[in-house]
């Protein structure tokens, strides 16, 4: 039992020398990994913590965009849906019965004015032709026969009664007026383009049998193009016509230029909306009837005002304010600023005059791009087309 005791003992001792060794190496690393000025309670003080505006060195210019202030013309313009129309538009109609014999043109084919279109078979109306010709001849001879001796009638009154009476007796008055009838019915066996412009709407084949009023196809005039929007009662007043439109379409990127044409005076009951007609040049055909368009109808016009870009004008505390690039000092600077808005369109603010905020002079580069969370003098360097001193438009 004794002997068990110090064995215990022994093991226990072992394992006490062991612990103390160990934690003596681990001083040791501790203190070999501690700055040489750190005593314990950290002399060097405490670690700073990090934010945002120490995450990057303020001496590097941050990239931004600019553009010139100017003094110019504020356009104010209403805005209103609409759909483009050829300016001229017929549709081509049978106007006998037949078959279509001839079928000149095709969908989308130009044609100019006199141009034909289509053909009948012209058989059954040229006998008919010549049939009132018969009828006419037969009249005529028998009207011979009746007012043979009426040039013995010394009487110029009582001979043409006589006349008169006798070519209504014998038929001469009506022979002419089937054989003119008959005529008739043959020319528009031919049917031709009324006006310069594109076949539409193809709706018959050579051999297919027509009857008087049925469609065959279109004829639409596509220069220039009219675009037909609606605009509200509230803002048809400030429209005139002859001012310009810019008529933006979902399938080109670029929109085009357009003049207000025509101003319908009457208000729809319905959608208290009045009919406004743009007219748009359109050389190459480009535009088709029927594409939506989008149409900015300029309204009013308001001269020598302080104008600056949208982009350029943001919201701080509730306060208006744009950067200003200033270069003063070998180095670019955002100058903030605040500013009293006035009017607007869709690209541009008017700035003007307030004793309580600050103002843009024509000429000043504001900061359009790159600007939203800049600070009141930080360094920044304009690209794309402004140098870097000066903020002027670089030469092209």
């Amino acid at each position: 039992m004794k002997m068990s005791t110090r064995r215990i003992l022994a093991v226990l001792t072992a394992l006490a020398l062991m612990v103390a060794a160990s934690a003596g190496i681990y001083g040791r690393i501790r203190a070999a990994e501690r700055p040489a000025d750190d005593d314990g309670e950290g002399k060097a003080g405490p670690r700073p913590r990090t934010s945002a505006s120490g995450s990057f060195s303020t001496d590097v210019a941050i990239p931004v965009k600019g553009v010139a202030a100017v003094r110019d013309t504020l356009v104010v313009s209403v805005t209103a849906a609409g759909q483009a129309e050829g300016w001229k538009k017929a549709v081509v109609v049978a106007q006998v019965a037949g078959r279509i014999a001839t079928l000149t043109v095709r969908e989308n084919d130009a044609v100019g004015v006199g141009r034909g279109l289509v053909a009948l078979d012209a058989a059954e109306y040229g006998l008919a032709v010549e049939e009132a010709q018969a009828s006419l001849r037969q009249a005529q001879a028998a009207y011979r026969e009746a007012t043979l001796l009426d040039e013995e009638i010394r009487d110029p009154k009582v001979r043409a009664d006589r006349a008169a009476f006798a070519r209504s007796k014998t038929g001469v008055d009506a022979a002419e007026v089937r054989l003119r009838k008959a005529q008739l019915d043959l020319s528009r066996t031919r049917m031709t383009a009324p006006f310069g412009g594109r076949v539409a709407s193809m709706k018959v084949v050579p051999g297919q049998w027509v009857r008087a009023g049925d469609e065959l196809m279109t004829i639409v005039s596509l220069d220039p193009i009219r675009v037909e929007v609606q605009v509200l009662e509230s803002e048809v007043g400030l429209l005139q016509p002859g001012r310009k439109a810019r008529v933006s379409f979902a399938a080109f990127p670029q929109p085009f230029s357009g003049t207000v044409a025509t101003i319908n005076p009457v208000v729809e009951s319905g959608t208290r909306t009045a009919r406004v007609t743009v007219v748009v040049p359109n050389p190459e055909g480009r535009i088709l009837p029927g594409m939506y368009a989008r149409v900015s109808l300029e309204a009013q016009r308001f001269a020598e005002r302080v104008l600056v870009p949208r982009s350029a004008v943001l919201e701080r505390d509730r306060r208006t304010m744009l950067f200003v690039y200033d270069a003063q000092g070998g180095q670019g600077l955002a100058k903030w600023r605040y500013v009293t808005t006035g009017r607007q369109n869709d690209s541009l603010v008017e700035i003007v005059p307030d004793t309580d905020t600050d103002s843009v002079k024509a000429g000043e580069v504001v900061l359009t791009e790159g600007h939203y969370t800049l600070i009141h003098d930080a360094r920044v360097r304009l690209t794309d087309g402004l140098r870097d001193s000066g903020g002027a438009p670089a030469q092209r």
